[in-house]
């Protein structure tokens, strides 16, 4: 764990340096005042086989939408940065029963600042929260072979709430590092998970260390104390080529504070023209109250691209 960690803050760190030289090609003094910008992308993949193709292959349909809005405003020594984060993407294989999620997420960021002088550090305060659109299944076979699915996660099931004040490092709106010391943390879930005796939580969501995403049996929420770290850098790799990169880092006070959790996403945009562009996404997450092993997600494809 350590050493993904490690190659994380690497990583994180050579698209700041990166960052940090496209920088140096800005003059430009920020503005009073609100600005807006979003980008809405869809990408879908199809492939089909007949019966008699016999290069092996099966057919299946699959589409990912996201959602990406920023919203920030700054007055004076004051700003206050919003970001949305939206993805849900669905796959049908032909010889599945099951519509399956290829993607699921909502997230909100909101960081208010006010600037030391005329520095670039700022007293701060932020909030992040995060959960999903939709059920999650855990797939498997009933005893005459046919394909069946239980339910383990849904909408707010769980859902993270952080918010705390702290110090924030910004060079503009495309480059900053929030560190808040004193982060309260809440997870919330639905109580027919973790309410021993129902029938939806007889199928054992509970991991090794007895908790439902670190909530314990009948209970529907967990609270925790801890230090929480917080960079964004978005650059452009070349002409109509740009990297996005999100890192959030938790450490809970209350229990085990070694095991950091982690959250790590890059997006590379590689635009074709105004509406069509191939996306990549890599997300990496630690969170040994969910899961003692990091969940990799992948999303590569051509897709119909907006920018607003």
């Amino acid at each position: 764990m350590k050493k993904t960690l490690l190659a994380v803050v690497l990583l994180f760190s050579a698209t700041i340096t990166f960052g940090q030289e496209e920088e140096k090609k800005e003059k430009e003094a920020p503005k009073d005042g609100w600005t807006r910008a979003g980008n809405i992308s869809f990408l879908f993949n199809q492939s089909a086989f007949n019966a008699e193709w016999l290069g092996g292959g099966t057919s299946n349909i699959a589409g990912n939408l996201s959602l990406s809005y920023d919203f920030n405003y700054r007055k004076g020594d004051l700003t206050w940065d919003n970001k949305i984060l939206a993805d849900y993407g669905l796959t049908k294989i032909d010889d599945q029963e099951f519509t399956r999620k290829t993607n699921d997420r909502f997230e909100f960021n909101s960081l208010l600042g006010k600037q030391i002088k005329e520095s670039n550090w700022y007293y701060s305060f932020f909030l992040n929260f995060r959960t999903q659109f939709a059920p999650g299944y855990e797939f498997g076979e009933d005893a005459d072979g046919n394909e069946i699915r239980t339910e383990i996660t849904d909408l707010f099931s769980p859902a993270y709430l952080q918010l705390g004040p702290g110090m924030l490092w910004k060079k503009n709106d495309n480059f900053k590092v929030n560190i808040a010391p004193a982060t309260a943390r809440f997870i919330f879930v639905d109580g027919a998970f973790t309410d021993v005796g129902n029938d939806q939580a007889d199928i054992d969501v509970f991991n090794d260390g007895g908790g439902y995403f670190g909530v314990e049996a009948n209970e529907t929420n967990r609270f925790e104390f801890g230090a929480a770290l917080s960079a964004y850098a978005k650059f452009e790799i070349m002409k109509n080529v740009s990297m996005e990169n999100i890192l959030n880092l938790y450490s809970n006070y209350l229990e085990d504070p070694q095991n950091v959790d982690i959250d790590y996403t890059a997006n590379v945009v590689m635009s074709i023209n105004k509406y069509l562009s191939t996306n990549v996404t890599f997300q990496a997450i630690y969170d040994d109250n969910a899961i003692g092993a990091f969940q990799i997600r992948e999303v590569f494809g051509l897709g119909i691209n907006y920018g607003f």
